[in-house]
């Protein structure tokens, strides 16, 4: 399968990006855009100008849609790597670049160290133990799936690293927690969700869209809403 590749490249975090253009036959039209990077890494390739590709820098872990390691800008859209087929290239054209929300480490390698740092901020755990029902059960297990990739940030109208709202990477593990919370206690965590993620939603849900692991990021929405504002709403 003959591709047509650009890629945007950086040395570094303090360097200029560039766009590098490749001109490359894949082995398997079959693969996904993870073997692609891995057979250009393995072969001595040359741009259309005839200089060393050389080593493609890009994050990856499982490569079976588990980890969100892999996640990057797919000819314009967050996706995973691993989970991008090639064949969904059309005119076998491929347009890589690294997801724009995140500090640039190298070449499609990003710092999403943010994502981690927001949960923190949250206060992102049970200071109790807490007994699950069914129904937290069903919501904890939805929320389980987010792979924390960033695919959602990417799109988020809101999100911007720094910002006080975290978006969906956040909205999605606080439903689980949330839901957990026994009697009268996390009332940080409350206070916090309000703070970071309720006042900073637009509800454009462009995050669910995305969703590599298809949540139904609406869905959890709701139902935190539901637990740190209305219903403290109502009983007042």
């Amino acid at each position: 399968m003959k591709l047509t590749i650009e890629i945007l490249r950086q040395k570094d975090a303090s360097s200029e990006p560039y766009w590098q253009k490749i001109l490359f036959e894949a082995q398997d039209p079959n693969g996904t855009i993870a073997t692609l990077l891995d057979q250009i890494n393995s072969t001595e390739t040359k741009d259309i100008a005839g200089r060393p590709v050389g080593e493609i820098f890009w994050d990856c872990s499982c490569l079976q849609k588990k980890c969100g390691a892999c996640a990057m800008v797919i000819n314009g859209k967050p996706r995973l790597a691993c989970d991008t087929k090639l064949s969904s290239c059309r005119n076998g054209r491929l347009r890589l670049e690294p997801l724009r929300k995140f500090p640039a480490v190298r070449d499609l390698m990003v710092d999403r160290s943010v994502m981690m740092e927001n949960l923190r901020r949250i206060g992102m755990w049970l200071e109790e133990n807490a007994v699950p029902s069914q129904k937290t059960e069903e919501l904890a297990y939805e929320a389980s799936r987010c792979l924390q990739c960033g695919c959602c940030l990417e799109v988020c109208p809101n999100f911007y690293a720094g910002g006080s709202f975290f978006s969906a990477s956040a909205v999605v593990p606080s439903t689980r927690i949330i839901a957990e919370l026994p009697g009268k206690s996390g009332y940080e965590i409350l206070k916090n969700y309000r703070k970071n993620i309720y006042n900073g939603c637009g509800k454009s849900l462009s995050c669910s869209k995305v969703c590599p692991a298809e949540i139904d990021v609406q869905h959890l929405l709701v139902q935190s809403n539901a637990a740190a504002v209305w219903k403290r709403f109502f009983k007042k």
